[in-house]
Protein backbone atom coordinates (compact mmCIF):
# COMPACT_ATOMS: atom_id res chain seq x y z
CA UNK A 1 0.00 0.00 0.00
CA UNK A 2 2.60 2.23 0.34
CA UNK A 3 4.42 1.68 -2.31
CA UNK A 4 1.05 2.47 -4.26
CA UNK A 5 0.74 5.67 -2.52
CA UNK A 6 4.10 6.64 -3.16
CA UNK A 7 4.07 5.51 -6.83
CA UNK A 8 0.83 7.81 -7.25
CA UNK A 9 2.73 10.33 -5.64
CA UNK A 10 5.54 10.55 -8.19
CA UNK A 11 3.67 10.41 -10.61
CA UNK A 12 1.40 13.02 -9.45
CA UNK A 13 4.51 15.57 -9.29
CA UNK A 14 5.79 14.85 -12.14
CA UNK A 15 2.39 15.62 -13.58
CA UNK A 16 2.30 18.78 -11.89
CA UNK A 17 6.25 19.71 -12.96
CA UNK A 18 5.28 18.53 -16.62
CA UNK A 19 2.46 21.14 -16.77
CA UNK A 20 4.97 24.02 -15.16
CA UNK A 21 7.03 23.88 -17.44
CA UNK A 22 5.04 23.84 -20.15
CA UNK A 23 2.68 26.77 -18.69
CA UNK A 24 6.36 28.44 -18.56
CA UNK A 25 7.25 27.42 -22.39
CA UNK A 26 3.57 28.82 -23.00
CA UNK A 27 3.67 31.73 -21.50
CA UNK A 28 7.74 32.79 -23.12
CA UNK A 29 6.11 31.73 -26.76
CA UNK A 30 2.85 34.62 -26.07
CA UNK A 31 5.53 36.77 -25.55
CA UNK A 32 7.24 36.47 -28.07
CA UNK A 33 4.00 36.77 -30.50
CA UNK A 34 3.30 39.76 -28.70
CA UNK A 35 6.45 41.41 -29.27
CA UNK A 36 5.70 40.20 -32.94
CA UNK A 37 2.72 41.73 -33.29
CA UNK A 38 3.73 44.91 -32.43
CA UNK A 39 6.64 44.59 -34.44
CA UNK A 40 4.14 44.18 -37.69
CA UNK A 41 2.35 47.32 -36.81
CA UNK A 42 5.68 49.45 -36.92
CA UNK A 43 6.73 47.93 -40.19
CA UNK A 44 3.30 48.73 -41.56
CA UNK A 45 3.37 52.42 -39.86
CA UNK A 46 6.70 52.56 -41.21
CA UNK A 47 6.29 50.98 -44.64
CA UNK A 48 8.73 48.80 -44.21
CA UNK A 49 7.87 45.45 -46.70
CA UNK A 50 10.64 43.75 -46.32
CA UNK A 51 10.11 43.26 -42.12
CA UNK A 52 6.42 42.23 -43.25
CA UNK A 53 7.99 39.67 -45.70
CA UNK A 54 9.75 37.76 -43.25
CA UNK A 55 7.04 37.67 -40.82
CA UNK A 56 4.85 35.99 -43.33
CA UNK A 57 4.04 32.32 -44.34
CA UNK A 58 4.58 31.99 -48.12
CA UNK A 59 0.89 31.18 -48.27
CA UNK A 60 -0.53 34.09 -45.98
CA UNK A 61 -4.02 34.72 -46.33
CA UNK A 62 -5.00 38.33 -45.29
CA UNK A 63 -8.77 39.03 -45.27
CA UNK A 64 -9.73 42.80 -44.61
CA UNK A 65 -13.09 44.26 -43.40
CA UNK A 66 -14.64 44.95 -46.27
CA UNK A 67 -14.12 41.33 -47.66
CA UNK A 68 -11.41 41.39 -49.53
CA UNK A 69 -8.92 38.27 -49.63
CA UNK A 70 -5.33 38.95 -50.98
CA UNK A 71 -2.18 36.55 -50.31
CA UNK A 72 1.26 37.55 -49.30
CA UNK A 73 2.34 39.41 -52.28
CA UNK A 74 -0.64 41.20 -52.91
CA UNK A 75 -0.42 42.12 -49.37
CA UNK A 76 3.14 43.31 -49.54
CA UNK A 77 2.15 45.60 -52.86
CA UNK A 78 -0.49 47.24 -50.94
CA UNK A 79 1.91 47.92 -47.75
CA UNK A 80 4.28 49.79 -50.87
CA UNK A 81 1.36 51.19 -52.16
CA UNK A 82 2.41 55.39 -52.36
CA UNK A 83 -1.06 56.26 -52.19
CA UNK A 84 -1.89 54.67 -48.86
CA UNK A 85 -0.43 56.35 -46.20
CA UNK A 86 -0.83 54.96 -42.71
CA UNK A 87 0.11 57.13 -39.90
CA UNK A 88 -0.80 55.12 -36.22
CA UNK A 89 -1.45 51.79 -36.01
CA UNK A 90 -2.23 50.81 -31.66
CA UNK A 91 -3.57 47.56 -30.82
CA UNK A 92 -5.12 46.51 -27.03
CA UNK A 93 -6.99 44.07 -25.48
CA UNK A 94 -4.96 41.46 -26.47
CA UNK A 95 -5.52 37.53 -25.81
CA UNK A 96 -3.22 35.11 -27.20
CA UNK A 97 -3.67 31.26 -27.08
CA UNK A 98 -1.30 28.29 -27.86
CA UNK A 99 -2.06 25.18 -29.39
CA UNK A 100 1.34 23.14 -29.96
CA UNK A 101 3.37 25.44 -32.69
CA UNK A 102 0.49 27.64 -33.32
CA UNK A 103 -0.82 30.75 -31.76
CA UNK A 104 -3.92 32.93 -31.96
CA UNK A 105 -4.02 36.65 -31.06
CA UNK A 106 -7.09 38.43 -30.97
CA UNK A 107 -7.88 41.99 -30.39
CA UNK A 108 -8.93 45.17 -31.63
CA UNK A 109 -6.89 47.75 -33.28
CA UNK A 110 -6.90 51.36 -34.38
CA UNK A 111 -5.73 53.09 -37.30
CA UNK A 112 -5.65 56.53 -38.88
CA UNK A 113 -3.68 57.59 -42.21
CA UNK A 114 -4.87 58.60 -45.69
CA UNK A 115 -5.72 57.01 -48.73
CA UNK A 116 -5.41 58.47 -51.82
CA UNK A 117 -5.42 61.72 -50.19
CA UNK A 118 -8.49 61.06 -48.19
CA UNK A 119 -8.29 60.47 -44.08
CA UNK A 120 -9.62 57.56 -42.69
CA UNK A 121 -9.67 55.90 -39.28
CA UNK A 122 -11.01 52.88 -38.57
CA UNK A 123 -11.54 50.79 -35.23
CA UNK A 124 -12.02 47.04 -35.45
CA UNK A 125 -10.45 43.50 -33.97
CA UNK A 126 -8.78 41.15 -35.61
CA UNK A 127 -7.23 37.72 -35.58
CA UNK A 128 -3.74 36.47 -36.62
CA UNK A 129 -2.86 32.91 -36.79
CA UNK A 130 0.86 32.20 -35.98
CA UNK A 131 2.89 29.28 -36.85
CA UNK A 132 6.26 28.01 -35.65
CA UNK A 133 7.69 26.51 -38.64
CA UNK A 134 11.23 26.68 -40.30
CA UNK A 135 12.84 27.71 -37.20
CA UNK A 136 10.91 31.02 -36.66
CA UNK A 137 7.05 31.77 -36.38
CA UNK A 138 5.61 33.19 -39.45
CA UNK A 139 2.00 34.53 -39.69
CA UNK A 140 -0.39 32.35 -41.82
CA UNK A 141 -3.69 34.37 -41.72
CA UNK A 142 -4.74 37.73 -40.66
CA UNK A 143 -8.40 38.46 -40.24
CA UNK A 144 -9.66 42.12 -39.44
CA UNK A 145 -13.41 43.00 -38.55
CA UNK A 146 -14.55 47.21 -38.50
CA UNK A 147 -16.15 48.22 -35.62
CA UNK A 148 -16.00 51.72 -36.15
CA UNK A 149 -15.60 53.58 -39.56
Amino acid sequence: MFRVTCCCLALTLAAIGQATIQKVKDDSQQTKLLVMEHLWNEAQVNRDARTLDGMLATDFVNTEYDGEVSDKTKFLADIRDPHFNLTSLTIQDLKVSMYGDSGVIVGVYHTRGTYQGKPYEHIGRFTDTWVFTEGRWQCVASHTSLLKK
